[in-house]
């Protein structure tokens, strides 16, 4: 999918900032100029990639479905400014969640209907400000705490919603409610839930490997069993797509029953242990793409994946006296950087 395929039908923008003691809720849509059109369209593509997104379902009991199940397109404002009210009512009670304004549209991709919340937290940026007086202008630097967030920077908190099946794809923060971090967005704005995100799912499965890796082997066996460790799920992420995670484990401990029952073990406390893994945006999987290694000397070694896996480009040899060399082979030429 490209940018392009966003074809934008409606949007609003309204104003939530708290300090305000009520939301400035906007009358009239927003024109689709090629500058603002393009802004829109990034920050929903930029979504849309992100495997940081979490799939959802709305509760029974949400307000905001019950708007949404009514929802018709020539009643666009209305729903937007109902949907303003709602999130503002929560971030009134929670003076930590940051101020904002909420970014609502109407789009489609494919005739597919969709509606995007965008909660786009200020920035606080430094610009120039002119005054004249009739000795001449004056310029100085004032502070803007309302500047929302570039087309390339990353929302915390936003909304795809399928307005035929009324499913969601959300990204979200946790903020303090009651002293509590909590995850206001989908538990108390939109009142759904729904599973991890797969970036999320990638670092369990991952972290929970490794632990089980550094309490079953010895210091000195773990550096080579972790790097062949990272070579089976880049494999596995590049052929595949990603993987399930019972055919991963088994990849990784093979005959190790032990090892095996610990990591599942780990995994069921987030309900992991059937799942499967599959994230779509390279920045996410990047880190399996390169070795990177530091010995116990200072040296620093950064090995393509690709170059480990061949043997006759890199090779880990363990000496009788239990140190670990390093051949390097068929090296063509050496810049320095």
């Amino acid at each position: 999918m490209q940018k392009e395929d966003i074809h934008l039908q409606q949007t609003i923008i309204h104003i939530m900032d708290s300090s305000m003691g009520m939301p400035v809720l906007s009358d009239q849509p927003l024109d689709h100029g090629s500058d603002f059109g393009d802004f829109v369209r990034a920050h929903i593509f930029r979504l849309l990639e992100s495997d940081d997104m979490k799939k959802c379902s709305f509760d029974e009991t949400s307000e905001v479905l019950a708007l949404l199940e009514e929802y018709k397109t020539q009643e666009f404002i209305t729903c937007s400014q109902k949907l303003g009210e709602l999130l503002y009512g929560v971030m009134n009670k929670n003076i930590d969640i940051p101020p904002a304004d909420l970014l609502v549209t109407e789009y489609q991709i494919e005739n597919q209907p969709y509606l995007a919340l965008l909660k786009m937290n200020y920035k606080t940026f430094y610009t120039h400000m002119t005054d004249s007086d009739p000795w001449g202008n004056s310029n100085s630097v004032i502070k803007q705490k309302a500047i929302l967030p570039g087309e390339n920077q990353k929302l915390a908190e936003a909304a795809i919603i399928d307005l035929t099946d009324k499913t969601i794809r959300l990204i979200e923060k946790k903020y303090d409610v009651n002293g509590i971090k909590t995850n206001y967005f989908s538990q108390l704005f939109l009142q759904c839930h729904g599973s991890l995100s797969a970036k999320t799912k990638l670092a369990i499965v991952t972290k929970a490997v490794d632990d089980v890796q550094k309490k079953f082997y010895a210091e000195s066996e773990q550096f080579e069993v972790q790097m062949e460790t990272k070579s089976i799920i880049k494999q596995s992420l590049e052929e595949d797509g990603g993987f399930a995670v019972p055919v991963l484990v088994d990849k990784i401990f093979k005959e190790q029953e032990e090892m095996k029952e610990e990591v599942i073990k780990k995994l069921d406390k987030y309900n992991l242990t059937e799942t499967d893994v599959a994230p779509q945006n390279p920045v996410t999987t990047r880190k399996f793409e390169k070795q990177n290694l530091i010995t116990d000397t200072g040296i620093e070694i950064r090995i393509p994946m690709e170059q480990y896996q061949d043997k006759d480009k890199v090779d880990f040899i363990t000496n009788p006296d239990g140190t670990i060399s390093v051949l390097i082979k068929n090296i063509g030429s050496i810049t320095s950087k």
